[in-house]
């Protein structure tokens, strides 16, 4: 009988001890009285369903963390408040989502004709959400072949993108997806847009091989842990389908911790140990309760937030053969009296050894052991100064400074040398140009790196070009580019100072230009609204075309900028033009054609030529420059993602209007009211064949730039008004030659479709 109720006394404080720890394991996620579930989806704060539910974030940046569910679907529907996006997933521990995207598709017909594409969304913007796309869970996905498949940001900027090709059979095996029949690449941090685009390759419109071709290419944004290529499951499939796509959330609307705990009332991180964190995705914190305390960090202590643990209830977790004793944020776990060692682990606490002399062995192995430590630490920190030192000297040699020196010296021993002031930077030079490159020095960011502003010792502003990458080329080639470079002295070009070389990429050293971009001139409201915005739009326009010819035909060997946009023109305080950025130049080859590894540009500018075949000419300029042109005269961006989808290309909208005689429509009223119609002939002309899809068409930077100049002079007389002079005599003012070309008339034949991959011919 004794015996019966011993073990009823031990079940009932086992199911005692069960029933508490599963309690205190079991906290609430969301706030009292607010629903914690939709569906199997649980939903805890700072998210929540109904007012009062979530976190209410004020101020200029605030995001809503308010969902919906909606119970009339079965089963319920989980959704943002704010963009209405589905979530199939939301984790507090994590701080990431699930949601799910259709796949972009587009499909052909067994003649190369565009059979069909995907109508559901494949499309997302988080904007207003605290979410952003996970850059290290997602991957950007071109299925089929031949297929190139990219994306874009909400500021119409290329993000990422990859080209899937096709092979014959017997080399198109099962494998990873690394570019046959397949592509991924990686995704940068911080966006919350996404638009997939996907480039058509209609049959015989290039020389990729049908062979082993797809009926369907798809563009999408994918878990990468989701995605399997191995079994080839997709790459014949003809119909849509949806992938899951990973998401960050993070409390966004002031900034990093520091930042959050000056205001103490609308810090998220509730509690004395709830601890804050910054997030690496975008901007932004989380909260995590301290070590030893459980519950959910964003709620106060009463409401479920962070709690102290106790161990001593929770064996399994917190193993403890000796006397346990809880305490706050942790728990102590001793052997019994007599014994010693690690009461953690089974058998650990072992009867006490009583032989003292062993102990005095052991503090004597102790202190010569610390003492050797400490010594082997100085001894480490005098190695890695010298490690460092000679770190600085392999860069230094890699990045060809020992050449670029040599060929220094060889050119200030020739007439008229000296390397026109170029000069070789130490890094502590630029490091205290910027103040040890501090936040608030930035000038801008751009594909290839980071552009600070400095001031050198002897008070000269520059700006000084920090990259992220170079290629992998000869160090003698670079060495050689750079001192190319920095000859080239025309006012129109941004002047090289010098470089850095011993650091992993080299640093570039340019002139100062304190007046913004042509961009920002042309989109930003300013400037285009006093008297001389026209003539100033034409010598802009001159005097940047006179640069890149100057590139293309004076400079030895000639330069070729490949990515001549707006953003990479500056203006002085005189608004004068200097072309910048030679991150994607190139010397133009002098005995073989050279083939570029990876498309390089930006989106809205890009040669097709250069899209196609990835060989960069000076007639890939030519047509960006076309571009800023048509940029220029127009006001209007070169992509735009408002309105249907034939629309969005400024180029592509020009051409078609100019089927039917509208193009002048599109002009800047300033321009069609102060220009008169033969100039309006004539730069239209101009601008159509710098655009022209054939690069033989195009004309050359340097009759660009004295057809441009010509028209400048002939504007700023009397008849070259709109409504006023002779137009015969100023005609004349322009030449015979342009004089021919100014006397042609549109007509809607005389326009070819830019998209069916033809040239354009007009009745002159």
């Amino acid at each position: 009988m004794a015996t019966t109720v011993v073990l009823l006394l031990i079940v009932l404080h086992l199911l005692v001890v069960t029933a508490t720890a599963a309690a205190q394991r079991q906290l609430p996620v969301a706030r009292p009285r607010c629903r914690d579930r939709c569906g199997n989806i649980t939903v805890p704060y700072p998210f929540g369903i109904g007012a009062g539910c979530y976190r209410d974030e004020a101020g200029a940046n605030s995001l809503r963390f308010e969902l919906e569910c909606d119970d009339g679907r079965s089963p319920p529907r989980l959704v943002d408040a704010n963009q209405k996006n589905q979530l199939a997933d939301l984790s507090l521990d994590a701080g990431e989502a699930r949601a799910y995207l259709n796949a972009t598709r587009h499909c052909y017909n067994s003649t190369g004709g565009f059979a069909g594409r995907n109508t559901n969304k494949a499309y997302m913007t988080l904007l207003g959400t605290p979410f952003l796309f996970s850059s290290t869970k997602s991957r950007l996905v071109a299925l089929g072949c031949p297929n190139l498949g990219y994306f874009v940001h909400g500021d119409g900027y290329y993000v990422s993108g990859c080209m899937s090709v096709c092979r014959p059979s017997q080399e198109a095996m099962p494998g990873p997806c690394t570019g046959i029949g397949c592509c991924q690449s990686e995704i940068p941090p911080g966006l919350h847009f996404f638009e997939p685009t996907i480039r058509d390759f209609p049959r015989g419109q290039q020389d990729f091989s049908y062979s082993n071709s797809t009926p369907c290419r798809y563009v999408f944004l994918v878990d990468k842990e989701w995605f399997s290529y191995t079994d080839r499951v997709f790459l014949n499939r003809t119909d849509d389908f949806d992938v899951p796509v990973v998401l960050d959330w993070a409390i966004r609307n002031v900034g990093n911790c520091s930042a959050a705990r000056q205001n103490t009332r609308d810090f998220a991180c509730r509690g004395a140990h709830s601890e804050c964190f910054n997030v690496t995705n975008g901007l932004g914190y989380r909260c995590n309760c301290s070590h030893g305390y459980d519950g959910n960090p964003y709620l106060e202590v009463l409401d479920g937030g962070c709690t102290d643990i106790n161990e001593c209830q929770l064996k399994g977790d917190y193993p403890c053969y000796g006397i346990c004793n809880n305490t706050q944020g942790g728990y102590t776990c001793q052997c019994h009296p007599g014994t010693s060692g690690d009461a953690t682990r089974k058998d650990g606490c072992r009867p006490k050894d009583k032989f003292t002399l062993a102990l005095k062995v052991v503090t004597g192995v102790s202190v010569g052991v610390f003492l050797s430590v400490f010594m082997c630490f100085w001894l480490y920190l005098g190695l890695q100064k010298r490690k460092l030192i000679k770190a600085k000297q392999s860069f230094f040699e890699h990045n060809g400074g020992v050449i670029l020196q040599q060929q220094m010296r060889s050119y200030s021993g020739t007439a008229g040398g000296g390397g026109g002031g170029f000069k070789i930077f130490s890094e502590e030079e630029l490091e205290k140009a910027t103040n040890n490159f501090a936040a608030d020095q930035i000038l801008g960011r751009g594909g290839h790196g980071i552009v600070y502003k400095g001031i050198l010792e002897d008070k000269t502003v520059v700006a000084i070009k920090k990259s992220k990458v170079m290629e992998a080329t000869e160090t003698k080639e670079f060495a050689r580019e750079m001192l190319i470079l920095s000859q080239i002295n025309h006012r129109n070009v941004v002047k090289l100072h010098g470089c850095c070389l011993e650091v992993e990429v080299p640093m570039l050293v340019y002139e100062y230009v304190s007046n913004g971009t042509l961009y920002h001139y042309i989109h930003g409201g300013e400037g285009l609204d006093n008297n001389k915005a026209l003539d100033t739009r034409l010598r802009i326009a001159a005097e940047s075309a006179e640069a890149l010819s100057y590139m293309h035909s004076s400079a030895s060997p000639p330069i070729l900028h490949g990515d001549v946009k707006t953003a990479n023109i500056l203006l002085d305080d005189n608004l004068t033009a200097k072309v910048t950025d030679f991150g994607a130049s190139k010397l133009a080859p002098n005995d073989e054609v050279e083939i570029a590894t990876l498309v390089q540009g930006t989106c809205g500018y890009l040669d097709p030529e250069y899209l196609m075949t990835c060989q960069l000419t000076d007639k890939s300029d030519v047509y960006s420059f076309g571009v800023v042109l048509l940029e220029l005269l127009t006001g209007k961006k070169p992509i735009r993602f408002d309105g249907p989808e034939e629309g969005r290309s400024l180029v592509s909208g020009f051409m078609t209007a100019a089927k039917v005689g509208g193009h002048y429509e599109l002009l800047d009223n300033q321009v069609r009211n102060e220009m008169g119609p033969e100039a309006l002939e004539e730069i239209t002309h101009l601008m159509m064949r710098c655009v022209s899809m054939s690069g033989e068409e195009r004309p050359s930077m340097k009759e660009v730039a004295e057809r441009l100049e010509a028209l400048r002079r002939y504007q700023r007389h009397p008849w070259g008004q709109a409504g006023a002079g002779d137009p015969e005599e100023g005609q004349s003012l322009l030449g015979r030659e342009q004089q021919r070309d100014v006397n042609y008339k549109f007509k809607p034949q005389d326009v070819i479709d830019l998209e069916g991959g033809s040239t354009y011919t007009f009745s002159l």
